[in-house]
């Protein structure tokens, strides 16, 4: 689950920076780099990054309101 949670930081966070290009210098970055902003490629990239947006909505849901990016760790205490 954290390793998920990362990945769909990074994706949105790319979105979002797609996002930010397009709307500051009118460069898109996606459909640049495949060619096209209808090409399968960015259709892909396009959805994965939807998918991921939507992963970051419904995990708290999944998790009882914790959005984990670390994993649990074990603390001893020494006497």
């Amino acid at each position: 689950m954290v390793i998920a949670n990362i990945i769909a930081y990074i994706l949105v966070l790319t979105g979002a920076l797609n996002w930010g290009l397009y709307g500051i210098f009118n460069f898109n970055l996606v459909s640049t780099i495949f060619m096209g902003a209808r090409s399968v490629g960015s259709i892909i990239t396009y959805s994965i990054i939807a998918l991921a947006a939507i992963w970051l909505v419904i995990s708290p849901f999944i998790t009882n309101g914790a959005l984990k990016l670390q994993g649990n760790r074990m603390v001893r205490e020494s006497n």
